[in-house]
């Protein structure tokens, strides 16, 4: 079971506290000022929660061994470049969202006749 303590009351019951944790297996989360700010668990699932973590670390660390080292240089060209294309994707998206608004816009002028497909004759 996990339950809420203040502060105060957890600096008064710690011995009593730690009981229900060691034999129970509850859990205390400590306010302040009524804000959750610690936890006080059991220590078989802090040392499952402390070898996630590590676990984790080890994925992350391995993950950066594999990449290959990329010069500074590279990486700011690869950024400049995708940004262009970004810009210009971004221009023509804008402009054929305009141009398919033309026969649809009741003012917009036209100098060219429509067939009934919607091409120009």
């Amino acid at each position: 079971m996990v339950r809420e303590a203040p502060a105060m009351t957890v600096r008064q019951n710690l011995g009593e506290l730690l009981n229900e944790i060691q034999y129970r297996g509850d859990s205390i989360v400590i306010t302040k000022s009524g804000k959750r700010v610690a936890a006080i668990v059991d220590i078989a699932l802090f040392e499952r929660l402390h070898t996630i973590d590590e676990d984790r670390a080890l994925q992350l660390g391995n993950r950066a061994q594999t990449l290959p080292a990329v010069p500074p240089n590279e990486c700011l060209v690869s950024i400049d470049a995708a940004q262009a294309d970004a810009e210009g994707f971004g221009r023509l998206a804008a402009l054929l969202a305009q141009i398919d608004l033309i026969p649809e816009r009741e003012d917009a002028y036209d100098p060219l006749p429509w067939d009934e497909h919607g091409l120009p004759q």
